[in-house]
């Protein structure tokens, strides 16, 4: 009963941070009982239904800083995907949606650099439109809550959202899934085979597809931080207040250890997983946060800028499973696009160029056609089991 709690609590503190405008962050409290849980609820309850605008969270007691300086290096080109036109590709007419003057909008979370997300993002939509003959622009939303907004206030047609922020969706627009990503789980060896560290309880899932990741929290060596207990007193790198592995969830393990991450720690919001990690690596934080494993991905590249990135941060612990991301389609975008787009973004994944350009944007190994009832539902369950109804909460 105290999982079903703690999870209920992780999605109200999402809500209260994705949806709702400025105000100060209570830090989360892991209830004993479902009645304090509902107490929590209502408290959040409230606070979203005041929200008049969508702006990037303010956490009490927290520092927001300046992404870290980063050593320069030129984007890896892209290479150059097949984009066969499909049979079924359509020629919109002037002015209606898709056609080249009214193009189809694609919003995207920052989850990491901008930069990277914008350009495989375009080349995507460059690909896309040749195999659709649909017209696609790409946006990256100033936060998450941008994205979700955008999605469901008619902004964006399409988009591709972290995990927390596809709940938030469907609660408050009611958006489901299309696709859910799917990644090589662990951590990609000299030799091209996949590992994972001793202390995960999935290591043997190592090099499989899987649905869903991990927060991995990190430190460097000389800090004397061996768990995540020990953080109590150091400055700590979360990556934004509403990313899932990055914000959310650590906030809220770190709470249920009795340490409150507005007090007990000196947060710091480095605005994205490779941003969090360099701040650790440059000695911003003793700790932090991102998803496993931001240290060797080689989309965000980490060590080609910082070469001995590995020898002065070390994973110490790993979170519970998360789902993962993937696409959505607003809820009144048109079904027959929706299908269309579907199945060219699926079979752009069949070409290797094409699965690269897709790849350097969030990391996607594959997709499965999203079941929300298998990958979502499961956190819905969780509240109702805690007394709490996100719909009621995001209606409210």
């Amino acid at each position: 009963m105290k999982r079903f709690i703690l999870l209920a609590l992780l999605v109200v503190i999402a809500l209260t941070i994705i949806a709702c405008a400025p105000a100060q962050q209570v830090a989360p409290t892991i209830a004993a009982g479902a009645s304090q849980a509902a107490t929590v609820a209502a408290s959040a309850a409230t606070r979203v239904s005041d929200a008049a605008t969508t702006v990037a969270p303010v956490v009490s007691g927290a520092q927001t800083v300046v992404a870290p300086a980063t050593a320069t290096s030129a984007p890896t080109p892209l290479p150059e995907a097949a984009c066969n036109k499909m049979p079924n590709a359509i020629t919109p007419a002037a002015g209606s949606l898709g056609a080249s003057d009214n193009p189809i909008i694609i919003t995207f979370v920052p989850s990491t650099d901008v930069t990277k997300i914008t350009l495989g993002g375009e080349a995507m939509a460059e690909c896309l439109g040749k195999m659709t003959g649909l017209t696609f622009k790409v946006q990256v939303g100033t936060s998450e809550a941008a994205s979700i907004d955008a999605l469901g206030g008619g902004k964006a047609q399409m988009g591709f959202l972290n995990t927390f922020s596809i709940l938030v969706a469907h609660a408050k627009y009611g958006i489901d899934s299309a696709l859910i990503a799917q990644r090589v789980y662990g951590i990609k060896q000299a030799d091209g085979s996949y590992k994972s560290f001793d202390f995960d309880p999935d290591k043997a899932l190592a090099g499989e597809l899987t649905a869903f990741y991990k927060p991995e929290y990190f430190t460097r060596p000389d800090t004397g931080i061996k768990t995540l207990a020990d953080v109590k007193g150091h400055t700590f790198c979360f990556t934004t207040a509403g990313s899932t592995s990055g914000g959310i969830i650590p906030r809220a393990s770190i709470a249920a250890l009795g340490i409150d991450p507005d007090k007990d720690i000196q947060a710091v919001y480095a605005g994205g997983h490779d941003k969090a990690a360099i701040g650790v690596y440059q000695g911003d934080c003793d700790a932090g946060v991102a998803f496993m494993d931001i240290l060797t991905d080689n989309v965000s590249n980490l060590q080609a800028k910082f070469p001995d990135l590995l020898q002065k941060v070390q994973v110490f612990e790993l979170g519970d499973r998360i789902p993962n991301d993937g696409l959505q389609y607003a809820k009144d975008f048109d079904p027959n696009l929706q299908a269309l787009i579907t199945e060219a973004l699926l079979e752009m994944m069949k070409d290797p160029a094409g699965k690269a350009i897709v790849r350097s944007i969030y990391s996607y190994d594959a997709f499965e056609v999203a079941d929300y009832s298998k990958y979502y539902a499961p956190f819905e369950a969780l509240l109702a089991k805690a007394g709490v109804d996100v719909n009621k909460l995001i209606k409210q």
